[in-house]
């Protein structure tokens, strides 16, 4: 056996999202550089005014206020600059976060299903991705960045006098339990709002999937109903939030302009009695405003960070439960065996189990259908099997090694599958039948149509291959979807295909390729495991797995297992059937 050793990339999943902020010191670092020299820039206001008043206007010197007028211009104007860069940096910080986390993310969730239960629409993380990046790329940062620099503000203040000082440290001190009851008062809300809109939006996309339904038996009006409700629930969570950032980003303006005017207040108090200058009482109010305004600007936008903070923290969580695997060796191509060794199977994110110790093998060329009532594990245990869902207990194993030992990719190669409900991707149906591989060869994809008895049926669209099938398939019937279906789980001549009721929406044309498409799997030397509830799927097997409440109740050749459950009385119809059909 030959083995080609590669490199474990996988990442521990906290330990991926602080490196992705990691890879940005440098820039950060800049960000802080840029915000340091614009607040010390910021200074040019208030000394502009303080020499104006104390040196310009007492002695009466053009020259002076034009030379003083022209350099603070030129402040202004680099402070500006500054700013705008620092600005575009964090747009650019944002933008590259997400596009080093967004392949990570897009990973993660194609995978959850599969391990738990989603709440919402299953699109939440991208929407969390996004609120990161708006954040980043909003002011909202440069309000964490400026409120370092505000004891540079007050300790000016101190220096023009004593309780001009202490005016500007206790608005800081009230506009910082202003920030902290920001903090405290909007988690909540923001989760709910959260929480809501995900509700939300499940809704109006099953809506958009039924929209038939709805119309065929006119109940739509009282799914619009339900939707108004679940709307209106966002809504008033989303504008109690809005208007308690409101009221608190209010409060917190009027108090920074009376503390302004209170810092003036205080400096015409010192100007009478001859303990400040003019220029001093100007200057200490525009200072005032200057170390202020961070807070100010970071309660403002306090509901976008506290979004932010969420949707990281629920980042960090989704990739701790699905950290990204790599396998250090590339097996080869399972060519024997197939081997189930005592799988129990749960749904994802639920304990009831549906399949319960099942176990067979089987060999190169085999043809396995699994038959039984409704509900008794079939398309459970065929996923588990395809390694769509991990068995809670037991092993899958193709030619002795086990499904994980393969990379998603390496294994997806290996397996062919259908499942019961047919999703098609937006796309040319070459591209579907080719599972979107890249400059796929035109000899497979027609192989595969071949297999599946469907390149009739194609070539006399208007388009060929080249036809685009719209979301989900919708340019094409039920038919005609299960068949580019069928062809998409026989391309690349896999070795394992697993079809779940592949002739549900067939004709007998249909039917008929679907027979030959099996035959051609065995007589590659594949296996093909089929899960059917009509007795024609039957046709091109040679052996037959019972099931019924989850466990496996026969396994054997064909005619013998059927002629044996067949026999009591009580016996599922369909196997019956099934019974009737091949003895005929």
């Amino acid at each position: 056996m030959t083995v080609t050793t590669q490199l474990n990339s996988a990442e521990p999943p906290r330990a991926t999202l602080a490196a992705a902020l990691a890879s940005f010191k440098r820039a950060f670092s800049g960000v802080a550089l840029m915000s340091g020299v614009v607040n010390v820039l910021a200074l040019t206001g208030s000394f502009f005014m303080l020499q104006v008043y104390d040196r310009v206007i007492p002695g009466r010197s053009v020259p002076t206020l034009v030379g003083l007028a022209i350099f603070a211009a030129m402040l202004f104007i680099f402070q500006g600059v500054l700013e705008l860069i620092r600005s575009r940096l964090l747009v650019r910080i944002g933008m590259a976060l997400d596009q080093r986390m967004s392949g990570k993310v897009y990973a993660a969730l194609m995978r959850l299903p599969l391990r738990t239960k989603l709440a919402g629409d299953g699109l939440q993380s991208l929407r969390d991705l996004d609120q990161v990046r708006s954040f980043l790329s909003s002011v909202g940062p440069t309000a964490l960045f400026d409120l370092p620099w505000m004891p540079l503000y007050l300790g000016i203040c101190f220096l023009f006098h004593f309780w001009i000082g202490m005016t500007a440290l206790a608005g800081a001190v009230v506009l910082f339990g202003l920030t902290l009851l920001a903090e405290a008062r909007t988690r909540e809300p923001a989760r709910k709002a959260n929480s809501q809109a995900a509700a939300r939006n499940t809704l109006a996309e099953a809506t958009r999937r039924n929209v038939e339904v709805l119309q065929a038996m006119g109940f739509g009006s009282r799914i619009a109903e339900r939707w108004s409700g679940v709307n209106a629930e966002y809504l008033g969570t989303n504008a109690r939030a809005s208007d308690l950032a409101g009221m608190l980003g209010t409060i917190s303006k009027i108090l920074r302009m009376m503390l302004q005017s209170g810092i003036l207040a205080i400096g015409a108090y010192l100007v009478i009695h001859q303990e400040a200058t003019g220029g001093i009482m100007i200057a200490a109010s525009i200072m005032m405003g200057r170390a202020l305004a961070p807070i100010e600007l970071a309660i403002a936008h306090w509901k976008s960070f506290v979004s932010a903070r969420q949707a990281w923290a629920r980042l960090s969580q989704l990739l701790t439960l699905l950290p990204e695997t790599a396998t250090s060796v590339s097996l080869p191509t399972p060519a024997s065996t197939l081997a189930v060794e005592g799988i129990s199977v749960t749904p994802p994110g639920e304990s009831r189990v549906v399949v319960q110790d099942a176990n067979f093998a089987l060999e190169k060329g085999a043809g396995l259908g699994v038959i039984g009532p409704s509900a008794s594990g079939k398309s459970s245990l065929v996923r588990a099997i395809a390694g769509i869902w991990q068995p809670a207990r037991g092993t899958v194993r193709l030619d002795g090694a086990t499904l994980d030992q393969w990379s998603p990719e390496e294994l997806g190669r290996q397996i062919g599958y259908l499942p019961q409900d047919v999703q098609l991707f937006d796309g040319t149906i070459a591209e579907n039948i080719a599972r979107f591989e890249p400059q796929a060869p035109s000899e497979k994809i027609l192989a595969a149509a071949r297999s599946a008895g469907v390149h009739d049926l194609v070539v006399h669209l208007p388009e060929g291959y080249e036809t685009r099938i719209g979301e989900a398939g919708s340019a094409l019937s039920a038919g005609q979807r299960q068949r580019v279906a069928l062809a998409r789980a026989l391309y690349g001549d896999p070795f394992l295909v697993i079809l779940d009721e592949p002739n549900s929406n067939l004709d007998a044309e249909g039917e008929a390729a679907l027979t030959e498409a099996i035959q051609s799997v065995r007589a590659r030397g594949g296996i093909a495991v089929v899960v059917a509830h009509r007795p024609s799927a039957l046709a091109s097997l040679d052996q037959v797995l019972v099931m019924a409440n989850g466990r496996v109740q026969a396994f054997g050749p064909k005619n013998e297992v059927l002629n044996k459950v067949a026999r009591p009385a009580g016996a599922p119809l369909k196997v019956v059937a099934a019974a009737e059909e091949n003895a005929s």
